[in-house]
This record gives C-alpha cells, sequence and structure tokens, in this order.
C-alpha cells in the first residue's frame, strides 16, 4: 500500500493545471481557503516528502477537497485505485493523439471496437517485448504502408 507521501506526490505529478505541477504555495494557499485554517508551503512539502506523516483530519480533508478527491483517497486502497485509474484515463484525454482514437471508436459498431482493441493489445504487446524495434518492419510498414499518399493516417502540419 503506498505512503501517504506517495499518493500525495502522485496528485502533485497527475493533476496538473496547463501541463504543469502546482507549486507548493499554490497547494498551500488553495488548501488555507477550503479549510479556514493555515497552511504552510513547508507543511505540504514535508507531507508530500514524508518527512510530515500524521496530518490532522482538516489538513488531509483540505488537501482531497484541493485535488478533488475524496478524503478516503489516502485511507482507502480500494477508493485509491478507483480514483488513480480516473486520473490516469482523464490524464490519457488530454493527449490528443489518444482522444481521437477514442473519438473514432465511439463512432464504430461493436465489432469495429474488438478489432481495435484487439490491434491496440497487438501493438502494446510488440512494443513491450521488443519486437520490431529494429527499425526493419517499423520502417517497411511506414513506407510501404498506410499513411503515405495524404491518406487518414497521414498528418499535416
Amino acid at each position: 500500500m503506498p505512503s501517504l507521501a506517495e499518493k500525495i506526490d502522485k496528485l502533485f505529478k497527475s493533476i496538473a493545471p496547463g501541463g504543469r505541477e502546482y507549486t507548493y504555495e499554490e497547494v498551500a494557499r488553495g488548501c488555507s481557503e477550503l479549510s479556514g485554517g493555515t497552511f504552510s508551503k513547508t507543511y505540504i512539502w514535508q507531507l508530500r516528502t514524508g518527512q510530515r506523516d500524521n496530518p490532522t483530519k482538516r489538513h488531509l480533508e483540505a488537501l482531497a477537497a484541493f485535488f478533488h478527491v475524496p478524503v478516503a483517497y489516502f485511507f482507502d486502497e480500494d477508493t485509491a485505485e478507483r480514483i488513480d485509474t480516473q486520473i490516469a484515463l482523464a490524464s490519457a484525454m488530454r493527449n490528443a493523439e489518444v482522444r481521437d482514437i477514442a473519438l473514432r471508436a465511439m463512432s464504430m459498431d461493436d465489432a469495429g471496437r474488438a478489432s481495435l482493441l484487439r490491434i491496440i493489445a497487438e501493438v502494446s504487446g510488440l512494443q513491450s517485448s521488443g519486437t520490431g524495434g529494429d527499425g526493419q518492419q517499423e520502417t517497411g510498414r511506414r513506407e510501404g504502408g498506410r499513411g503515405q499518399g495524404g491518406g487518414p493516417g497521414k498528418r499535416k502540419d
């Protein structure tokens, strides 16, 4: 089970406005406003790095509210896994290419989506096993396959 510090660190890294992490100052100020109490950027840093690991209920509630997660995220492993999955999905959907694939998949019928899923699983398996990583197959597919000649696979910048 991840530590409190690891969970807070994950929130900093995963919930990032405009692609950058919140600063300790921003989190401290936001938590202060949400809780009506005081937070320092040093205290937030200490929680994130594990130098402090026993925050008050009020501090955890403010951190949870700031990062828009339930306070149970810090205590319950099932909740943490569910939230981490949702954060990963939201993060992936910020990628234009992933979003394009998802939007195109929505217009497919069930058989088309099943085929797309098999293709993605196959490519993922090839990449993780290193097959095709020598450049031979990859180059041959790009040169002789779809993506040349202005088809849907060719990007125009």
